[in-house]
């Protein structure tokens, strides 16, 4: 064992092992091998352990498994280790994992059978294949018929697509496929829809010869081989097809559970058609040969329909309703003669009853008596050397002569039904070439195994020998190519196989040799094969049990034949006399089915029978004896030399294979039987294939792929510049065996298993960089967590520290604290017990003191005070009264007054209602508050002054006492004298008691008073609280209204926006589906024009080929190149000429079908083109609202615009000053001298003047500007004020219904409204003012205008005289006029008149000093201008004038020019004559190369000459003139398209100057739409006497043609650039890597030579913009060619990513993302990222994002199905299926994943196509775009050759 072997039995190491169920089972090494160990270590995949012993006498070891990077290849000869296991477990793996169903293996394609309809083989999928190589996509049928028709066009050589594969395993589908591929590629030659016809073929066969059986429901029952016909240019020109052994037995007999041909079950499920009513048919269960097998319907199939589709295939084939009726009575008469019973008469004979109803229907359907075949049925004719007799046939010989005619008679008519076809499908042009398809049966093998299997079997036989010998063939080739050394490989050889068959004496040799014998058996065959080959050939076996079988060893398995039958069928017997009867039918197609029948009808001349001679006697008939020895050929024969034919035709052609595997026997949709699929794999050869490719060297690297691959095995110092050499010394190192390697020129060749020891060294060198990565890694986050911890604690530390030094501190500081607090609480105690103690006593004395004082005052106060208090308590009670009264009188008159206040309030509030709005209602409100916080204010005022009182009379009361007191003192002392007088005591003291009485009742009322003042005031303050807290409340209310009704207008804003965003969005979306399609129908119209022109162009080439034509001019065919453009009149004449010519040729059918259909196309186009206005219009409106309610934002800038008004009007007053001032100056220096004619002053002032004319033209733009906003704000604010009005009172009344219960908020409401009205009487009153504001500075526009115009005229008028007396009329005009303002400015202030001129005068000097510098350097200049001159032009001449001085050269003009003076009223026309015609349209468009003579043009020039010439036509009203004009400049546009359409730059130079033509034809038709930005002089050249609205439209439908061919050329020149660009190629180097390859060769990513990259997308993508922008193309059409190329782009990618399994990888992700980013920042450099071209990457974008994003949890789903909202369902599902890793680190993504993915998904509401459409094109719009450029300024250049054009 060598040393790669024994490192790869390693532990983990995974082997295959055999296994009974699965075939093969995977399990894993638990332990290494040694060399020498008897078993094996084993473990299962469910961990079970095992020892698995090894064969002691070869040691053979078990199956190593391929890496996981290798499961799942397109191709089986990619992996590393070919064998039996790995091919099953790939397939497996690609078919139940990945959904895939087709695999390369080396040329042969295999594809297993879904059993479910899978949505890959659509038109899209088709358009993908297209093209491409065929190991650069997925593996597909129409890969392989993609790589049929291009060695077909490149190598000139005819390929054949050879389908074989069991029954149901698909191959007819297959076949199907492949034929619909080669008609959508290649389409038809002609007009006669021939790859409809050939597709329209399959139904008609596939009722005819298919039927259900137990293994397929669409059972093929024929081999069919269709050569597909192509003419020079390789589209189809027709088909031919050969058919090979028709199961004949299926007719009259079915198996259980299967069906006879479809064809008669269609027929009985028709049978109630009024047109089948003669056929007399019913259900499938009341006939014979359809219900012998119980299974009459297929589930899901409609035999109803199907019989439709039958029907309308032969009507396409071209049999008519008569022969296709006459077809069915056939069928018919079939299932009726199977229903016809024969009984037995006696033991020798039989007879049919008579009157049967079947047989008569049949005899009634064929056309035949009923006598006749009644009697043939019973009997038959033998004849001798001598006489002819007419033998009965017992019941059992009737019955099958039955059934044989009834086969005889479907045979025949399947053969007339494929000769009819062929008819159909061929055609009269020449075949240049063919590509056959081959749909033929597979190997068979069944229980009881008869003839046809037989057959079958040989054929396969006889394929596969071809099949070994081609695929041996290629290796060869391949290695001679690569000059390595080869060895002879071993192969399995069948030819003995097919010898013992087909030899001399072989198996069919002795068949047709027993067939010719009289007495011949199947028993005596059977014998004479045992006795001739079952001792001298191994192949042939005879069976154990019987002697009526024989065993054959195919290359696929042994196959036990039974001999019962054989001879019957290959002898192929039918009664002669049943054939004449049929031949003398009165069924015309009948007789036609049988012209050709030979008069034997078997090899003998007649059947051995057992019964007797009847005793019917007929003479011999000599011609008939003599036709009789011709000895038909058997069937044995015919197929074996049809079988050779179909040999030496695919030996003649280049074939390839598909090989079709049934996956169960249970059609289960994605179910996998591995034995059944072994048993097939083994039988079809591609474990053959894989056999031959492992034996030699299957595994192929070109250098650089190998580079790329292992560069991680080598080391720095072993990569050389030279990679082939860096390659070998790698390879010597680590393979030292020198036989599993060779080099070739441009490859690497490997043995089987090289490849994944390579790659398991690849994989240990990354594991083990990996692991030191991982050590590194792990070893410095270590020490980062280390020394992070370390460092946190010893922060930690240093904190803890501190802080528990700072906790001692605090305790030393509160120790001390508390001992200093303790010493003066102590202190504080004592010192407040002491003085507690003192003022205790303190206080004690005072109050004893103070008792005994105010006891003694008391006694005297009440002793002298009592008079004087009396006194006054009297005058206060009378006071007191009449305040009360007064209190109650003004408490009357407040009643009053508030009643009568509140009738006024209610006046007041209903005049509110019909005055006021919210504004005056919170005037009210506010008015209100204020009188009532006004009555508060008065009330506390009356407070205050009765507290006033109330304070005065306390203070009378103080001043009473006091005076009462010094009355007491005054008393005491009296009362010295009143003990004097006691007599006067008594009544003192009566008088003292009175007093006390009055005392206390006025204390009495004083208590009253006080408590009512209280009383009062608790009252007023609760009033103003309750005023207060209403006053609140309103506000609140009043917040809340404004709040609501501020909420309610922005919902309603909202609400509005969003619908008019909505309807918008949603008329954009109709308009631009409109457009679509009206732009397809264009395109549509378009190729039916160009296949007219082809068409007509061919019958007159054919015309003029007659022998007997007239004949041609010499000059023809120069003429015939250029394009007559008369007039329509003209073409119509010349075709009215040709017609009779052009006839003779043209099928009128077509020709009537095309003006049908064009005619069609117009009235679709034309209610298309109507119904696009009617959106255009709707879109409109839509945008005008749109655009009303935007224009409501812009009321704020009046001010601003106000403002700036201002400004303008004093800087245009500013330059008004400058400009006089310059006048009066130039006056007064006029006196003095200096301004006089020729001086310098002149020039300057001259120069200002223009410098001021100009900066005027600014100003007066900025005025247009601001007019322009005011009008467009005046316009909005009246919009504003209609919406408003019709908006308010609908939130407003919602308002009010809401508060219907507050009747005061109802009327607020009301007055709100009138306050909006008041409102809007100002505003208008306001808008008065800026109208009048806005006619001020139209006046004042207006002069500014005048003035401009008038300056202009001026200077138009001195342009047209010399320089010298241009500048003296100049000047002179500007003194006459400036002297006349100077004149008016001096009258009106002469002070200030002379202050300008002193000013003017010094400015004047300064200009003067700088005109005498630019003079001298003019002089300066001048003098080396005319230096040159002479040294360029007059080099020999004297040197007079070199001698003038420079003062000459100054006065005397060098080259006077003389303008014309005509040219002052050029109105921008161009005058041509009508015979010039054809030369400006020949000069001007189909001589024009836009990349010479065009360059240097004005972007557009050809569009305004021709519009120039059509504006003279107008101009002189003649409109034959415009209309050949306009018809001469369409045609030669389209045909210069025609002629050079794939000439980008053509392309978009016509597609400019078409637009720019139709802009000028808006511009200038005189509709004020497109006359809003034209200047006056601009509009003054509007067209005046022709509406040209309709030819617009005709230029419209021109540019958008154009426009289409654009996007079509540059679809082509990017095309091919695209996959290679943005897929293929490595942007980012060292990113993707480079998995192994099988034999069909991947585009590699390494960038060669010749190989596109992005840059070249990138450079060409800047090619079509500057070409575009060259060309003057308006920016907007721009932007929609970016989107269509972005688009393209995007589209085409995203589709290859799909149908491409090893471009689904991580890596390949991340160079997606990066080519897009890159093309994002090209947009963003040329300044188009609003384009919507981004947008249109965005499905490429997720699924780039969707390979590199996770995909392993539910919440990795759901981020996946929340990112990818741009792919369908089908497209994220295929990327996850196709997404395979690149390396071994990668995890593929699993089954229950995608389900999840599926799941989330379900509800998604989508196409489910797979492919985005590339065809698609967005629909162009024209947005119009005027020109500035005035037309009387456009000059022609002398080399457009235009001199006729006169200047009008």
């Amino acid at each position: 064992m060598n040393r790669e072997l024994q490192y790869m039995f390693v532990q983990c190491a995974r082997v295959w092992i055999p296994d009974t169920e699965e075939v093969w089972k995977s399990a894993e090494l638990t332990k290494d091998y040694k060399n020498g160990d008897p078993s094996l270590h084993l473990m299962l995949e469910d961990g079970k352990t095992i020892e698995h012993k090894l064969d002691p006498k070869t040691k053979n070891l078990p199956y190593l498994r391929n890496p996981d990077i290798l499961v799942g290849e397109n191709d089986l000869t990619a992996l590393s280790y070919l064998h039996e296991p790995a091919v099953l477990h790939n397939l497996k793996v690609r078919f139940i994992d990945s959904k895939l169903i087709y695999t390369y293996c080396g040329i042969v394609l295999v594809a297993i059978n879904p059993y479910e309809t899978l949505p890959i083989y659509g038109t899209d999928i088709i358009n993908a294949y297209s093209g491409q190589n065929m190991g650069d996509m997925d593996p597909h049928i129409f890969a392989v018929a993609e790589e049929a028709y291009k060695q077909m066009a490149r190598d000139e050589r005819n390929q054949s697509i050879i389908v074989s594969g069991e029954s149901g395993a698909g191959k007819t589908v297959s076949a199907k496929y492949a034929m619909r591929y080669f008609a959508t590629v290649s389409g038809s030659a002609s007009e006669a829809n021939v790859e409809e016809k050939v597709l329209a073929s399959n139904p008609i066969m596939e009722a005819i010869g298919n039927a259900k059986t137990t293994r397929n429901d669409n059972s093929s029952r024929f081999g069919k081989y269709i050569e597909i016909g192509f003419d020079a240019r390789y589209r189809i020109i027709g088909a031919n097809m050969r058919t090979y052994l028709l199961e004949k037995s299926r007719v009259v007999f079915q198996a259980d559970d299967e069906r006879n041909y479809h064809i008669f079950y269609q027929l009985c499920a028709s049978a109630n058609l009024p047109e089948f009513k003669a056929l007399k048919l019913s259900s499938a269960n009341d006939f014979l040969y359809t219900r012998q097998g119980r299974s009459p319907v297929i589930a899901g199939v409609d035999d109803a329909k199907e019989l439709c589709t039958t029907r309308n295939a032969f009507t396409l084939l071209g049999i008519n309703e008569s022969y296709q009726m006459g077809l069915f009575q056939v069928l018919a008469a079939i299932l009726h003669l199977g229903n016809v019973e024969i009984k037995d008469r006696d033991s020798d004979s039989s007879l049919i009853p008579p009157n049967n109803r079947h047989l008569t229907a049949f005899c009634d359907l064929v056309g035949v008596t009923y006598q006749d075949m009644a009697q043939w049925l019973c009997h038959r004719k033998l004849k001798t050397a001598t006489e002819t007799y007419v033998k009965t046939l017992p019941r059992l010989q009737a019955t099958n002569a039955r059934d044989a005619l009834s086969k005889h008679i479907y045979a025949k008519l399947f053969n007339w039904i494929v000769e009819h076809v062929n008819k159909a499908l061929v055609t009269n042009v020449k075949q240049h070439s063919f590509i056959g398809v081959l749909d033929i049966y597979g190997f068979e093998t069944f229980e009881i195994n008869s003839f046809e299997q037989f057959c079958i079997n040989y054929a396969n036989e006889k394929l596969q020998q071809q099949f070994n010998m081609h695929v041996f063939k290629l290796e060869q080739e391949e290695y001679m190519k690569e000059q390595i050394p080869w060895t002879l490989i071993d192969f399995y050889d069948n030819q003995p196989c097919i010898n013992l068959i087909e030899a001399k004496m072989g198996i069919l040799d002795l068949l047709d040799e027993e067939c010719k014998m009289p007495k011949g058996s199947d028993d005596s065959w059977a014998q004479k094969l045992y006795n001739t080959h079952l001792k001298t050939c191994s192949l042939f076996e005879k069976p154990r049990m019987s002697n009526r079988a024989f065993i054959i060893q195919h290359f696929a398995d042994k196959v036990e034949y039974q001999c019962e039958g054989f001879l019957e069928k290959n002898k192929d017997t039918v009664n002669e006399e049943q054939i004449n009867v049929l031949k003398a039918s009165k069924f015309d197609l009948l007789v036609e089915l049988f012209q050709d029948e030979e008069k034997a009808t078997s090899p003998t001349g007649h059947v051995p029978g057992t019964g007797g001679r009847t005793r019917l006697s007929v003479k011999p008939d000599k011609g008939r004896d003599a036709s009789s020895k011709e000895h038909k050929k058997t069937v044995g024969c015919q197929f074996r030399n049809s079988l050779q034919m179909l040999m030496d035709t695919l030996n003649a052609t280049t074939p390839h294979y598909v090989r079709c595997i049934k996956p169960n026997d249970f059609k289960l949709a994605f179910s996998f039987d591995p034995k059944r699929a072994v048993q097939q794999l083994r039988a079809c050869g591609v474990l053959e294939t894989i056999r031959i490719s492992a034996a030699g060297f299957p595994s192929r690297w070109t250098y650089q792929e190998f580079f790329s691959r292992y560069r991680v095995l080598m080391k720095q110092k072993d990569v050389l510049p030279d990679k082939k050499l860096t390659c070998k010394n790698v390879l010597e190192k680590l393979v030292q065996d020198q036989d599993k390697y060779q080099f070739g020129k441009t490859k690497i060749f490997f043995r089987a298993g090289q490849v994944a020891y390579l790659e398991k060294l690849r994989a240990d060198k990354l594991r083990a960089a990996c692991i030191r990565i991982q050590k590194t890694i792990r070893c410095w986050l270590a020490r980062k967590k280390y020394l992070r911890k370390r460092s946190a604690a010893i922060t930690i530390q240093r904190f803890t520290r501190g802080y528990q030094a700072r906790c001692l501190a605090k305790f030393m500081r509160r120790t001390q604290a508390a001992t200093i607090i303790q010493k003066y609480q102590r202190m504080y105690v004592e010192r407040k017990r002491y003085r507690q103690k003192q003022a205790a006593a303190l206080a004690m004395q005072t109050i004893l003191r103070a008792y005994m004082a105010r006891q003694k005052y008391q006694a005297l106060l009440r002793e002298h005070k009592a008079v004087i208090i009396q006194k006054h308590i009297r005058g206060w009670l009378a006071r007191c009264w009449y305040k009360r009264c007064l209190l109650s009188i003004v408490y009357l008159q407040c009643c009053i007054r508030r009643m009568k206040a509140r009738r006024e309030l209610k006046k007041l509030k209903i005049e509110a209602r019909s005055v006021e709005h919210f504004k005056k209602l919170n005037k009210g409100m506010e008015n209100k508050i204020m009188q009532l916080q006004r009555k508060i204010d008065e009330q506390s005022k009356d407070n205050r002054s009765l507290n006033e009182r109330l304070v005065g009379l306390e203070s009378s009361y103080t001043v009473e006492s006091e005076r009462m007191r010094g009355e007491l003192n005054r008393l005491r002392g009296a009362e010295e004298d009143a003990k004097n007088k006691a007599n006067q005591l008594s009544s003192l003291l009566e008088e003292l008691e009175r007093l006390k009485k009055e005392l206390s009742s006025t204390q009495k009322e004083k208590k009253t008073i006080e408590e009512w003042a209280q009383t009062y005031r608790d009252e007023m303050e609760k009033m103003v609280s309750e005023l207060k807290n209403q006053n609140v409340s309103l506000k609140k209310d009043k917040d809340d209204l404004n709040k609501l009704i501020q909420e309610q207008s922005q919902q309603m804003t909202e609400k509005m926006a969003r619908a008019i965003a909505e309807e918008t969005q949603q008329l954009e979306t109709d308009l631009n589906e409109e457009r679509s399609r009206y732009q397809n129908l264009l395109s549509e119209h378009l190729r039916l024009e160009e296949k007219y022109d082809d068409l007509k162009e061919e019958m007159t080439s054919l015309n003029v080929s007659k022998p007997g034509h007239r004949r041609t001019d010499s000059t023809h065919s120069s003429n015939e190149s250029e394009y007559t453009y008369n007039s329509e009149y003209a073409e119509l004449e010349e075709g009215s000429r040709t017609t009779e010519d052009v006839t003779r040729g043209i099928d009128t059918s077509l020709t009537l079908k095309l003006q049908k259909r064009l005619t069609e196309l117009e009235q679709e186009k034309q209610s298309l083109r109507n119904e696009l206005e009617n959106k255009e219009e709707q879109f409109q409106r839509a945008r005008a609202r749109d655009d009303a309610e935007f224009k409501k934002a812009r009321g704020a800038e009046l001010e601003y615009e106000s403002l700036k008004r201002q400004e303008l009007e004093s800087e245009n007053k500013k330059l008004r000053h400058d400009l006089a001032e310059m006048r009066q100056s130039l006056l007064g220096d006029a006196a003095t001298g200096a301004g006089a004619p020729g001086s310098p002053a002149y020039k300057v002032l001259l120069d200002q003047l223009n410098a001021s004319c100009e900066e005027l033209e600014v100003r007066k733009e900025e005025v247009l500007i601001l007019r322009s906003q005011l009008v467009s704000q005046k316009e909005a604010m009246h919009h504003k004020d209609e919406k408003e009005t019709m908006t308010e009172p609908s939130v407003y009344a919602a308002d009010v219904s809401k508060l219907k219960d507050a009747d005061e908020l109802k009327q607020a409401y009301v007055g709100l409204k009138d306050t909006n009205r008041l409102l809007e009487q100002q505003l208008q009153t306001q808008r008065r003012t800026y109208d009048s504001e806005v006619e001020s500075l139209r006046g004042e526009l207006q002069n500014v205008k005048e003035e401009n115009n008038r300056q202009q005229q001026l200077l138009a008028q001195n342009l047209q005289l010399p320089p010298e007396a241009r500048i003296e009329a100049s000047l002179q005009h500007e003194i006459t006029r400036l002297t006349n303002e100077n004149l008016e400015l001096m009258a009106n202030d002469p002070t200030a008149s002379r202050e300008t001129r002193v000013i003017i005068l010094r400015r004047m000097v300064d200009l003067m000093e700088q005109l005498e510098k630019q003079d001298k350097t003019i002089r300066k200049l001048k003098k080396q201008l005319k230096v040159y001159s002479k040294r360029i032009g007059e080099m020999g001449a004297g040197q007079t004038e070199g001698q003038t001085s420079p003062g000459q050269m100054v006065d005397e003009p060098i080259h006077p020019v003389n303008i014309p003076r005509r040219e002052k009223d050029f109105q921008g026309m161009l005058e041509y004559k009508k015979e010039d015609e054809l030369k400006l349209v020949k000069n001007l468009i189909l001589e024009l190369k836009p990349r010479g003579v065009a360059v240097n043009l004005i972007p557009g020039l050809p569009a305004y000459i021709l519009f120039m010439c059509l504006r003279h036509a107008d101009y002189v009203n003649d409109d034959q003139k415009v209309r050949t004009l306009l018809t001469s400049v369409i045609n030669s546009i389209k045909k210069i398209l025609k002629k050079r359409g794939d000439d980008f730059e053509t392309v978009s130079f016509w597609l400019a100057n078409t637009c720019r033509f139709l802009h000028c034809l808006k511009q200038y038709s005189g509709d004020e739409a497109f006359m809003k930005h034209n200047s006056s002089r601009q509009n003054e050249h509007c067209l005046s006497n022709f509406d040209l609205a309709e030819y617009r439209q005709v230029i419209s439908d021109l540019a958008i043609q154009i426009y289409q061919q654009l996007i079509k050329c540059m679809e082509n020149i990017l095309q091919p650039m695209i996959v290679s660009g943005m897929l293929e190629h490595e942007t980012i180097q060292g990113v993707s890597g480079v998995k192994p390859t099988g034999l069909r060769k991947r585009t590699s990513s390494i960038a060669d030579e010749g190989t596109y990259t992005l840059d070249s997308i990138l450079r060409q993508l800047n090619a079509f913009h500057s070409t575009m922008c060259q060309h003057g193309t308006d920016p907007e059409l721009i932007k929609q060619v970016v989107k269509q190329q972005f688009y393209i782009i995007g589209a085409v990618t995203l589709n290859n990513l799909l149908l491409r399994k090893d471009m689904c990888s991580w890596s390949k992700g991340m160079q997606i993302r990066y080519n897009v980013s890159q093309l994002e920042e090209w947009l963003r450099d040329k300044g188009l990222m609003t384009c919507g071209a981004k947008e249109t990457l965005e499905p490429l974008i997720q699924a780039a994002q969707l390979l590199q994003v996770k995909k392993k949890t539910d919440e990795d789903a759901e981020a996946i199905c929340s990112m990818c909202l741009a792919l369908t369902t089908a497209q994220i599902v295929k990327v996850l299926n196709l997404y395979t890793p690149v390396n071994e680190f990668e995890e593929r993504v699993s089954v229950a994943f995608i389900r999840t993915i599926q799941t989330r998904l379900r509800d998604r509401c989508e196409s489910p196509q797979l492919l985005m459409d590339t065809k698609m094109i967005y629909p162009v719009t024209f947005p119009f775009n005027p020109s500035s450029l005035a037309l009387e300024t456009i000059q022609i250049p002398g080399s457009l050759n235009l001199g006729f054009l006169t200047r009008v």
